[in-house]
């Protein structure tokens, strides 16, 4: 763990949408009265987690959830604070979406901590919004700035899925190609995956607007329910993607059988027409004597007209059967 690099940084929120980055020894000599403190840190980084233990002052309890490897979305409330793990799409390059990044949040009146282990473009949007003097101004505002982009960035994410399998359903009216039968098991992997994060999330998130803290008000709450409306769209959403994706495997199967049982019957109706056909020349083709016509020189045009006759019978029996 000790090997990961350390990404410390402390801002004193200036309550008008701007931050001021703090310094190792500003950061030390914060003070509640200064104004709103948030320090963004990496848990895996071995500097960070000492800042933590030792600088923190945080509760151990709070301490060990901030720095644990793993954990579903949740809120827990201490002391006027909460304690919350929340997980947001993985937009960084390379990676897949639906591994999502964790992040956890220790959040009060006049201190925010953030934890994480990977990169994650939310945190990158709130620094931008500090940047043009646009961000949040006081702790439940970052907590619902933070909330709503982790769920905004969602949304791209979602319509690839529901582009992929708009493409798969056309290529199965068309070709019906047997691979899209595993492009399609990969995208309802995919979507199975993210839904898994999601559903614990929206109900973190209902939790949180009901949580009993003196600094989330009212319109703080209304916004709250309102970014967790999206996210309940969104798992709706990936549910119809999920059965349309179930539904499009189903027809490529049916298909392929289709197309199988097609085959087997164009060679069935082979194998029948040539049955009777190899039986008569085999029978004919025995090496002993007494073979009927064997001195005659037309016996073998004779065998064939008899032989073409049966074929022509079979097709008409076929036919009259409706088997072609």
């Amino acid at each position: 763990m000790g090997q990961e690099k350390s990404v410390l940084e402390s801002y004193l929120l200036d309550g008008a949408g701007g931050a001021k980055p703090l310094s190792s020894g500003q950061l030390s000599a914060w003070q509640p009265e200064q104004g709103v403190l948030w320090v963004h840190l990496n848990y895996s980084a071995a500097e960070d987690v000492r800042w933590i233990d030792e600088s923190s002052g945080l509760d151990p309890l709070v301490v060990e959830a901030l720095l644990t490897e793993d954990t579903r979305p949740r809120i827990h409330e201490m002391d006027d604070g909460l304690l919350i793990a929340l997980r947001g799409v993985n937009l960084n390059p390379g990676a897949d979406p639906e591994d999502m990044v964790s992040i956890r949040i220790w959040i009060e009146k006049t201190r925010i901590i953030t934890t994480r282990r990977r990169d994650l473009v939310s945190i990158n949007d709130v620094k931008k919004q500090f940047d043009t003097a646009k961000g949040p101004s006081n702790a439940a505002d970052f907590l619902i700035d933070l909330v709503d982009y982790l769920i905004w960035h969602m949304s791209d994410t979602i319509d690839q899925f529901e582009e992929g399998v708009s493409d798969r359903e056309e290529q199965i009216m068309g070709t019906g190609a047997a691979s899209l039968k595993y492009e399609l098991a990969i995208i309802r992997r995919k979507i199975i995956t993210l839904r898994r994060y999601l559903a614990p999330q929206r109900d973190a998130l209902a939790r949180l607007i009901v949580e009993k803290v003196s600094w989330l008000d009212e319109d703080h709450r209304l916004r709250l329910r309102e970014v967790n409306d999206r996210l309940l769209r969104h798992i709706e959403d990936l549910d119809a993607i999920r059965d349309r994706a179930a539904v499009a495997q189903e027809e490529l199967l049916s298909r392929l059988s289709e197309q199988l049982n097609s085959r087997m019957y164009v060679l069935s109706v082979v194998a029948a027409i040539f049955l009777p056909l190899g039986f008569l020349t085999g029978l004919l083709g025995i090496n002993v004597g007494g073979i009927p016509g064997a001195e005659y020189p037309w016996a073998f045009w004779v065998f064939m007209g008899i032989l073409l006759v049966i074929v022509v019978l079979q097709i008409f029996l076929f036919r009259w059967k409706n088997w072609l």
